[in-house]
């Protein structure tokens, strides 16, 4: 009896070992975020299973972990490129420009829609970028662009359809204050990342039943994260989840997969220029009633500013972590739903999902390093007695 206990041992931890080599491969071709899940998921069993286990019902239960693992990451495995057709807007910088080089690189027929199709992003994707790329007048805003830019790609892919569709322009804005923030602002960050987004989407639909492709929409960690000075950013970030949400649902139908990307803080030109900061700042102040801009104070608002240096100081110059799980999202034969690139985002996005509204709010002001200032009325010692 023994002896046969020992055989079945030996059979099962040889059987552990041929399956883990088979993850291990599998892994090599799971790009981002993939590898790194499953190589922590599987040590996590393996070492729960040495402790709390005999060696041989560990033995069998880690084999049967390995196996599903296998099964798991085959259906994670790349598409072949075959020159699918992929559209990116928001391709003059950031991670739309990086997108559409790495891309192409790759193999796919990338349609880069760019806001200035004359402007230095533009040329240099003409310059760079192999015969496939297409540079498409694209701003996400103007119906009619959008139109075009419609007939254009039809044009080219003729009966292949459109394999993806990457919604990525977005803009920023000032960060500040929810109520500072010009009406103006909160218009036009809903009009481009979210309006922009869920019309180029209706548009190009049509093309993606015919390829039973791909939707990838570019959100951000603070669609799910509530930060302060990005109310108008946020809000519209949020609106673009919670549609991909309902999207995803309603185009399995038509065996379209979408996939939302929530980055965490990476350094790109979403930030602008201090010709951008300047005119923003003109229209905040421009536009504030003589009782808020004494509550606030302007040296407060000017402040406000620091915020991009902070992002400079703390954001990922990398776009590494984004491109990887854009092509995963775009290629995985089954893609996942949420892709949080970027050290700790997913961490923030859990956090604010599961804990209390009262203790995620004191940790985010404890670790918020975007609040360095306080408006004037708040500084001065006798507000309190005041507002009572």
């Amino acid at each position: 009896m023994n002896t046969f206990f020992s055989e079945m041992v030996y059979l099962c931890l040889a059987v552990t070992a041929v399956l883990g080599g088979l993850v291990l491969c599998k892994l090599k071709k799971s790009p981002g975020q993939v590898g790194r899940k499953v190589i922590c998921l599987v040590g996590f069993l393996g070492g729960l299973c040495l402790l709390s286990l005999s060696l041989f019902w560990s033995s069998i239960l880690f084999s049967l972990s390995c196996f599903l693992m296998y099964i798991y990451l085959s259906c994670q495995e790349l598409l072949p490129v075959d020159q699918k057709a992929v559209l990116i807007t928001g391709s003059d910088s950031g991670f739309g420009h990086a997108l559409s080089k790495y891309l192409d690189k790759l193999g796919f027929t990338v349609f880069a829609g760019v806001q200035n199709e004359k402007g230095s992003g533009a040329e240099e994707l003409r310059r760079t970028c192999s015969k496939r790329l297409s540079v498409l007048q694209l701003d996400v805003t103007n119906p009619q662009q959008i139109k075009d830019a419609y007939s254009k790609v039809v044009e080219k892919v003729q009966n292949r359809g459109l394999w993806a569709v990457v919604n990525n322009a977005g803009i920023l804005g000032l960060p500040i204050d929810g109520e500072l923030i010009p009406m103006t602002d909160y218009k036009n960050c809903m009009a481009v990342n979210f309006f922009g987004a869920v019309e180029v989407t209706k548009s190009f639909l049509p093309l993606l039943r015919k390829s039973k492709g791909r939707l990838v929409n570019i959100s951000s960690m603070a669609g799910s994260v509530p930060m302060v000075k990005l109310a108008a950013y946020g809000s519209s970030k949020a609106a673009l989840s919670m549609f991909s949400a309902v999207m995803r649902q309603e185009l399995a139908e038509w065996g379209i997969k979408v996939s939302v990307i929530q980055p965490g803080s990476f350094k790109t030109n979403i930030m602008g220029t201090n010709e951008m900061w300047d005119k923003l700042e003109k229209d905040i102040l421009d536009h504030l009633t003589p009782d808020v801009l004494e509550d606030y104070g302007q040296d407060y608002i000017l402040m406000q500013r620091n915020y991009f240096n902070l992002i400079n100081k703390y954001g990922h110059t990398d776009l590494t972590p984004v491109l990887l799980n854009i092509q995963h999202a775009i290629s995985a034969k089954r893609p996942f739903t949420f892709y949080t690139p970027g050290s700790g985002a997913y961490l923030w996005i859990y956090f604010v999902s599961f804990s209390p509204t009262i203790i995620f709010d004191y940790f985010n002001k404890k670790f918020n390093f975007f609040v360095s200032s306080m408006p004037r009325a708040l500084r001065m010692p006798n507000w309190k007695n005041k507002a009572m």
